[in-house]
């Protein structure tokens, strides 16, 4: 009686395993049909309208005249800047928290909030972007101002990647550092920081990627949405792709939004290199650790 018993329990977890595994090879197939299909339109309406007039033309009134370049050497500019200013800071505060900050109350309570900080909607980022670089520091509505604020959006995220790239470190390479006379620093940079690079650089790449293609905060610190000049400075006015894309889908005109595809090709073809970066570089660091 008692195997009798144990055989349908075996049986009954069995059914369950296939029911589970039918249900996620659905949600899989249903995302992955959804994928392609916007994929197909983006490129179907996109792909006749991508040029080299079009990635080296400013916007234009004209539909055969309009370019994304302005908002692709402001996007390049902004990320430029964007990405030195949060790996740095965000790599930083990460060791801090790991290998510094003793385990309190207080520490604690950082971890949380940064945790926290990582799902806050982009708009408030861009409240905060507005009030601090734009009106109090009085950096205006320019390269510089949305930049920072860009910064400040994906620093929770790099944070957070970071602390579990340095966490998966396994503690005996820092007790085998030690023992054989290198200081607490030079442990950090020579031995836990190449080891946890390829976690660091994948959270930052998928932060930089967000960043890359977020309009709401940028439009709140004065991101132009037709601008004829590329940025020559850091306090330069500029516009990005998804500005200029965003401008192009709100025209009546139905060719402005195959225009608009051409600019999401474009976008996503700078994704998948920024991606394809992250996984060879990824890739390299393994092969060393």
């Amino acid at each position: 009686m008692h195997i009798e018993i144990n055989q349908s329990q075996i049986k009954s977890r069995v059914i369950k395993n296939k029911l589970i595994k039918i249900l996620f090879m659905a949600a899989t197939s249903v995302a992955l049909i959804f994928l392609a299909l916007l994929l197909y339109r983006v490129l179907s309406q996109g792909l006749g309208y991508l040029s080299m007039d079009f990635l080296t033309s400013f916007p234009a009134p004209y539909i055969d005249k309009a370019g994304i370049y302005a908002g692709l050497m402001g996007s390049l500019f902004m990320m430029a800047i964007t990405a030195p200013v949060s790996i740095i800071l965000g790599v930083s505060t990460a060791l801090y928290l790991e290998e510094y900050a003793k385990q309190n109350k207080f520490t604690r309570f950082i971890q949380v909030n940064v945790q926290n900080l990582a799902g806050v909607p982009s708009i408030v980022f861009g409240l905060l972007g507005l009030t601090f670089f734009v009106y109090l520091f009085q950096f205006g509505y320019t390269l510089i101002a949305g930049a920072l604020t860009m910064s400040l959006l994906v620093l929770p995220v790099i944070v957070v990647a970071s602390q579990e790239a340095i966490r998966s470190v396994p503690q005996e390479l820092r007790e085998a550092s030690v023992g054989m006379g290198a200081t607490k620093w030079q442990t950090i940079w020579r031995i836990v920081l190449p080891a946890s690079v390829p976690g660091i650089l994948t959270g930052s790449i998928l932060a930089l990627s967000r960043a890359i293609g977020e309009t709401a905060p940028l439009i709140i610190v004065g991101a132009a949405a037709a601008i004829y000049t590329i940025p020559d400075s850091l306090l330069s006015k500029y516009t990005v792709m998804p500005i200029q894309i965003y401008s192009w889908t709100a025209r009546p005109q139905a060719e402005w939004q195959f225009v608009a595809a051409a600019g999401i090709i474009v976008l996503l073809v700078i994704l998948l290199l920024m991606n394809a970066i992250a996984v060879w570089i990824r890739n390299k660091f393994q092969n060393r650790y």
